[in-house]
């Protein structure tokens, strides 16, 4: 009887360790990217239905598919990114485009915010040494600038929204 116990105890621990370790695990990357139209990384809250601004020191990437440039980075929910409109410059690459909210939980009321090379903490761009990220799920759109320059990135217009930030095509 003993056996059988200490068998079942046994047993019941290794199937709770095998799916802890299982698991999918919550991303931490902090390497945002621009690479191509179709692989990219932006920055988002860490849990669904995160804001946006209340989330700016604590956001994570998440990218359109796995990349070596991006490590630990999530997948972007399948239908976030509606439109992505690329843009390649010697001193600048940027995307700019439509979301929909709903595939990540974002609040319709949430006005958005900035991420950049502050904040969240360690983030970067992948090939840069500056960028600037706005995500404005009130209207749907998002922008992503990687800078070799800083005066190429202004981070000092986060109130103004992508559009006065990052000129580009939101459509």
């Amino acid at each position: 009887m003993l056996f059988n116990k200490s068998f079942l105890v046994s047993s019941v621990l290794l199937v709770i360790l095998s799916v802890a370790l299982a698991a999918p695990r919550p991303p931490t990357g902090q390497t945002g990217a621009i690479i191509s139209e179709s692989k990219y990384c932006l920055f988002l809250p860490p849990m669904y239905r995160g804001g946006i601004a209340e989330n700016e020191d604590k956001a994570v990437a998440f990218c359109s598919k796995p990349m070596a440039e991006a490590p630990n980075a999530g997948i972007l929910p399948k239908g976030f990114v509606k439109s992505l409109h690329l843009v390649c410059t010697r001193r600048y690459v940027q995307i700019t485009g439509r979301i929909d909210r709903s595939k990540y939980g974002l609040s319709r009321k949430d006005a958005g915010g900035q991420y950049d090379i502050k904040a969240p903490v360690g983030a970067k761009c992948a090939g840069y040494p500056y960028f600037v990220e706005l995500v404005e799920p009130d209207i749907q759109i998002y922008c992503m600038r990687c800078c070799r320059n800083k005066s190429d990135c202004p981070t000092h217009k986060s109130t103004k929204g992508c559009k006065a930030v990052i000129s580009g095509d939101y459509s």
